[in-house]
């Protein structure tokens, strides 16, 4: 018999779990018990092909629609090219070598499951020597197909995610066999809990979702072990919302007379209907006790930062002092400019004419000069400067201030909760700071109660008048040359009318390289110099890249924004926070290489000024596939919270769970953050109970291993840090 924690060499053989350790990671009868089917096959059903990615180890179920011999032309042998369909696409599988077996084997109506590589072949999709099984989907003789696996002889047939060398039905064989001898441990989950919410045990779940008798069984199934998981989540939440409260925050109330009504007084537009509410919000969390935990989403250039800014002046006048830390030394420098442009004289404390309610906006990154960062490091200890602007800089041990009572994090999902925690214990020894963390990538509700779930939610859903709408379009170079030397036809233009255009490539270029065969992404040190002796011959160029020094960074975004680079030919560093309203045009280059989130964030630059913008998206991938089809959403919409949804069902739902933390593994693999919304929000009330009678859950030993299954120790120490 085996437990959950044993090893599987004992289990299913010592080859069998080598495989099972080398491609998949699975070391314990736990992890592959949990290593779900992807999906469920039926017979006489096919599965679709439609949305295989390129460089994916796919299996899928489906009938063989013809197939072709032809000699090969570089050596002796043949290549058998086979058809397979699932009644809507099509795709080639090409098996190399004298195997005329095969070609009996493999007889036109046959049915199986074919597992392998997605490859691009003379542009189409194809399995390159795939491994396969045939199924008789007529009879019921163990004999015909498949007879070594009993789970594909059942009417619901498992599919599971597959690597090079480990087929779906392999995999399926090494899980029976775990199955078989798997011994029944004590539930994690107490017996009130599966009774209130009709749960079976984890020992039928995981029966039921490997080897299913029926659609009831499985659904069950399912539901159980996405309560394992959404439980998990919500309990190391609930427990940080507890310890969160156990030191009081400074008390900052709003001061008539002090910076903070000067800075509104001199305001030149009108603030939008959503940013006094969700100012007012953040003032009454500022005056109290308790510290504020705060996110605040909201669309590109729907004013967070003039938000965080009217916040961060609240806390100078109670005679505190504020952070802003940015993911970017770019973005810090920008911010710390912009604050200082919007302040006026009220960023001059100490220089002859400022005003008396005046304060200081001190830079503080890792690149500083020596003199400068000695003077930034002595004006966040002595209490000059009320706002301290920096990169993780400010998380070092070196760095101290007077008197920190609000942080405000810029773009939180490029910190993990471990950095976000370091600046929350940077109060003094009693109290700790109010922090507002800040992302203009639209979050569901889902996502903000399970990656988010420690902080109260506020969103900017409003546009600030003078925003000018931006139109993008899909360029797909691979199928439409013309459609290429177009968009760098229409740059020149933008040009000639006086406007600036950034230029986006996925990837620096100065990394050693690689030994893949496939075309390597576009690279900002490659294409500038091409671009400069082609096609924009003539146009003064800059190169903007995270590896360049801070201060060749900060001229290189200094001479665009003052217009002496009519193109920056960057990588995301310009994805956020970068401000220049005279940029109306930005071409991604292999667009297909960035999430639609980032899609969305990046065009963002543009449009920022009273001319519309243009977003390109320049792209080889192949219509059809679910590449094409993430640009295509982009460029149908720049609602950024539908986008968000559309992010959601497109990415794989551990991953969410694991970037927006400590970027390790994620045993998020069941729960879908855009369908489980019920399902979470209930698990949540669940924690809530759970952990308000026992924080510590000494009483439920089951659920502290659950935790420590589902979210590895060190992400728990990241998320209970308060």
């Amino acid at each position: 018999m085996a437990g959950l924690g044993d090893g599987l060499t004992d289990v299913v053989g010592a080859r069998t779990a080598k495989a099972l350790a080398a491609s998949l990671d699975l070391h314990t009868v736990g992890d592959l018990l949990r290593h779900y089917p992807r999906r469920y096959a039926r017979r006489g059903e096919l599965t679709d092909i439609a949305g295989l990615e390129i460089g994916e180890h796919v299996t899928v179920l489906a009938r063989v629609e013809h197939v072709t011999k032809k000699p090969m032309r570089s050596r002796k042998g043949s290549i058998l090219e086979v058809t397979i369909t699932d009644g809507q696409r099509r795709l080639s599988c090409a098996f190399f070598g004298n195997q005329t077996w095969r070609e009996r084997e493999l007889r036109p109506g046959r049915t199986g499951l074919f597992a392998g590589k997605v490859t691009m072949f003379r542009r189409t999709l194809q399995l390159a020597n795939p491994e396969y099984e045939l199924i008789d989907t007529d009879s019921t003789d163990p004999a015909d197909g498949l007879s070594t696996v009993d789970d594909f002889l059942s009417q619901i047939i498992p599919v599971y995610p597959a690597a090079q060398g480990l087929p779906s039905w392999r995999i399926a064989k090494a899980v029976r066999q775990t199955l078989e001898l798997l011994d029944e441990e004590p539930d994690p989950l107490p017996e009130w809990l599966r009774t209130e919410h009709r749960l079976p045990t984890l020992f039928e779940a995981l029966h039921d979702i490997h080897r299913p008798r029926s659609d009831a069984d499985l659904q069950a199934a399912r539901t159980r072990l996405k309560w394992d998981e959404a439980l998990a989540v919500q309990l190391v939440l609930a427990q940080r919302r507890h310890s969160s409260g156990a030191r009081p925050a400074p008390e900052c109330p709003p001061r008539r007379g002090g910076i903070a009504e000067a800075f509104d007084e001199r305001l030149p537009f009108r603030l939008t209907e959503g940013q006094r509410e969700v100012g007012e919000a953040i003032s009454v969390d500022l005056a109290g006790k308790h510290p504020m935990n705060r996110l605040l989403q909201g669309e590109v250039g729907s004013g967070k930062t003039i938000v965080a800014l009217r916040a961060m002046l609240q806390v100078v006048d109670a005679g505190r002092q504020a952070a802003l830390l940015a993911p970017t030394e770019v973005l810090a420098a920008q911010h710390a400019r912009s604050l200082r442009e919007m302040l006026g004289d009220l960023a001059r404390a100490g220089e002859l004419g400022a005003p008396e309610v005046a304060t200081r906006v001190t830079l503080l990154t890792g690149s500083l000069p020596a003199r400068e960062r000695k003077q930034a490091l002595l004006d966040a200890a002595s209490g000059a400067a009320g706002i301290v602007v920096g990169t993780h800089a400010l998380l070092s041990e070196h760095v101290s201030f007077a008197d920190l009572a609000f942080v405000v994090i810029d773009e939180q999902h490029r910190f993990g909760v471990e950095q976000r925690d370091a600046l929350r214990t940077r109060g003094s020894e009693d109290t700790s700071p109010h922090v507002l963390v800040m992302t203009a990538t639209p979050i569901p509700r889902t996502v903000a109660m399970t990656v988010y779930g420690d902080l109260e939610t506020s969103s900017l859903r409003q546009l600030p008048s003078g925003r000018s709408p931006i139109s993008t379009t899909v360029v797909p170079a691979a199928e439409k040359p013309a459609w290429l030397d177009r968009a760098w036809q229409r740059l020149r233009e933008e040009v000639d009318k006086g406007h600036q255009a950034y230029v986006v490539c996925p990837r620096i270029g100065d990394e050693p390289p690689s030994d893949k065969t496939e075309r390597p992404p576009i690279a900002v040190l490659d294409l500038a110099p091409e671009l400069e002796s082609g096609v924009l011959a003539g146009l003064r160029i800059g190169v903007l890249h995270g590896r360049l020094p801070g201060d060749e960074k900060d001229a290189v975004m200094r001479a665009f924004a003052a217009g002496e680079l009519d193109v920056l030919v960057a990588t995301t560093v310009v994805e956020v926070g970068v401000n220049v309203p005279n940029a109306t045009l930005m071409i991604i280059m292999d667009a297909d290489r960035f999430g639609v989130s980032q899609l969305h964030q990046l065009r963002g630059r543009v449009g920022r000024g009273d001319v519309p913008g243009l977003c390109l998206l320049v792209t080889e991938a192949v219509d059809g596939t679910a590449a094409r089809a993430r640009l295509a959403a982009v460029e149908s919409t720049t609602d950024g919270f539908e986008l968000s949804k559309l992010d959601l069902e497109l990415r794989r739902e551990g991953d969410i769970l694991g970037a927006a933390q400590s970027g390790r593994r994620s045993g998020l693999k069941l729960l879908s953050l855009l369908r489980d919304e019920d399902l979470i929000a209930t698990s949540r009330r669940a924690a809530q109970r759970i952990v308000a009678a026992d924080p510590g859950l000494t009483e439920y030993p089951g659920l502290a291993k659950l935790v420590a299954d589902t979210i590895d120790e060190e992400r728990a120490e990241y998320l209970e840090k308060s």
